[in-house]
């Protein structure tokens, strides 16, 4: 039996976590896995109903999102995460309780979120007409060490997912799947090498 583990996007608006954690977890499904997907803004009209967007009430969203992903993965549920978690201190929390515990840093630069914006959700900030705004009016610390870093303006979502994928092996999360891969030697390399500065292998 597979043991289960979380995988946390974090990331600024429109940075693509939603898009990802729904292609990995299609994918992870069709390895057999068993899977659940928390999505940010389906967890706070359901488990965190009635908080705001104070840092005290952000943190207390993460928070519940790490309690249930701990309880998930403590019985072999691959747990896959899409908030933007935008303080470092309770993701780091999060590390700790969770213990199998993977981040993933969805990257974008600003000026590329503002343009992809359909919504118009960052212009509205801007002009000061939503207020505590991430990336905008409210700070989003980076991630220092995070095991995956995406770079959404310039990767594709199908290099995106494979890069996942790829870590989630070599560290051992999931099995091997060679046919299905298709990585390139310089891809897995670069990998390896990011894996092995963090101390993993």
């Amino acid at each position: 039996m597979s043991k289960g583990f979380t995988l946390w996007f974090t990331g600024l608006s429109g940075a693509g976590k939603s898009t990802l954690a729904r292609e990995i977890e299609a994918a992870l499904l069709e390895r057999g896995l068993k899977v659940e997907l928390l999505d940010g803004d389906i967890v706070r009209t359901n488990l965190s109903k009635g908080l705001g967007f104070s840092k005290e009430d952000r943190d207390e969203n993460i928070r519940r999102i790490g309690f249930v992903s701990h309880l998930l993965t403590r019985n072999d549920v691959v747990v896959i995460v899409a908030a933007i978690s935008p303080y470092r201190s309770v993701r780091e929390e999060n590390r700790k309780r969770i213990g199998r515990y993977v981040e993933v840093y969805c990257q974008c630069p600003l000026d590329v979120l503002i343009q992809r914006d359909v919504k118009g959700l960052y212009k509205k900030a801007l002009a000061g007409e939503i207020q505590h705004f991430t990336g905008i009016s409210d700070p989003y610390e980076e991630p220092e060490k995070p095991e995956i870093h995406i770079h959404s303006d310039k990767e594709t979502v199908e290099q995106s997912v494979k890069k996942i994928l790829c870590t989630l092996e070599l560290l051992g999360c999931i099995p091997r799947v060679e046919e299905e891969n298709e990585y390139s030697e310089a891809e897995e390399g670069q990998i390896r090498e990011r894996l092995h500065a963090l101390g993993y292998i």
